[in-house]
């Protein structure tokens, strides 16, 4: 007897099939596209702003390179980075949120005065002082987007921590003798899970959004890196000789962005059909408190939806 293919609930739903079909097709376009390039991408195949043709079907850019070349190479690099910034962010913001909702002790208020602190500098702030200070690098851009989405995450970890830590699995294993590092690992970290997956659409989409923003003000990648964010930075003079030089890879970066929101609100609405009663209360508690923690900083605006 064949064994049936469980389709998860939220990808069953049509918002869900949408954004997973948009997400599956933006990552062929990232990963697939290099091996579909027709032409080199530091290659100069025309006159520069030049439109669409046989040779060229998107034109070419600034430089005279095939735009549909450089926009089939420029989204691994959108893709791996936000993963890394996205990755680094929930790092080092689910440690200061367990340890400031389960100690419940000096260390609590200290963290989170540290996150508020953050959280009231606006993020292109940061990451321009950053980029002056250590030089225009993508390790930088990287762990500058991070830094600004720790205070966020941070803190709603911690409201789920905090409403973990009063459950009784918790105090059996204060009884048994466990110690809060496996406390915290073991027992809360499985079960604040579900409120990460939630969040993580929203997380990574700002991710893109910065990391776009960073590499189209020149401070991330440099030429003669394809990269979507640089593209529209490198032709936004050149826009009305060619307008698909800045079109497309402007439509492939809002794609991803989409793609990642619609299926990360696709997960959080089916949580609450699949949920027993005790994750219905839990989740509208977590959103509360990540809209909150957002109003300050003003994420909120591009995060809300």
């Amino acid at each position: 007897m064949k064994k049936r293919i469980r389709i998860p609930r939220f990808a069953r739903t049509p918002s869900g099939m949408v954004g997973l079909c948009l997400l599956l097709l933006v990552l062929i376009v990232a990963f697939v596209g290099p091996i579909l390039a027709p032409h080199p991408i530091t290659l100069t195949i025309g006159a520069p702003g030049q439109g669409p043709s046989s040779a060229a079907p998107l034109g070419t850019d600034y430089l005279g390179r095939d735009v549909l070349s450089r926009l089939l190479n420029g989204g691994h690099s959108v893709v791996l980075l936000g993963c890394a910034a996205t990755a680094l962010a929930y790092l080092f913001g689910v440690i200061v949120g367990l340890v400031a909702g389960y100690t419940r002790s000096a260390a609590d208020p200290l963290l989170m005065r540290a996150m508020d602190v953050l959280l009231a500098l606006p993020a292109l702030l940061i990451l321009l002082v950053l980029a002056a200070g250590l030089g225009s690098h993508v390790w930088v851009v990287v762990v500058g987007v991070a830094l600004v989405q720790v205070p966020v995450i941070a803190r709603i970890i911690r409201t789920a921590t905090a409403e973990a830590s009063t459950r009784g699995y918790v105090d059996a294993a204060v009884v048994r003798g466990e110690h809060a590092p496996a406390i915290m690992r073991r027992e809360i970290l499985p079960n604040v899970l579900p409120v990460l997956l939630a969040d993580f659409g929203i997380r990574f989409g700002y991710s893109i959004v910065l990391i776009a923003s960073m590499n189209f003000l020149g401070l991330g990648l440099t030429p003669p890196a394809a990269d979507w964010g640089l593209m529209m930075s490198e032709n936004r003079d050149y826009i009305s000789l060619n307008i698909w030089s800045v079109v497309a890879p402007a439509v492939m970066l809002a794609l991803l962005t989409i793609a990642v929101n619609v299926t990360a609100d696709a997960y959080v609405r089916s949580l609450g059909r699949t949920a027993g009663p005790a994750r219905r209360r839990r989740v509208p508690v977590t959103v509360v408190a990540a809209n909150v923690a957002d109003a300050p900083g003003g994420l909120g605006s591009m995060e809300a939806k």
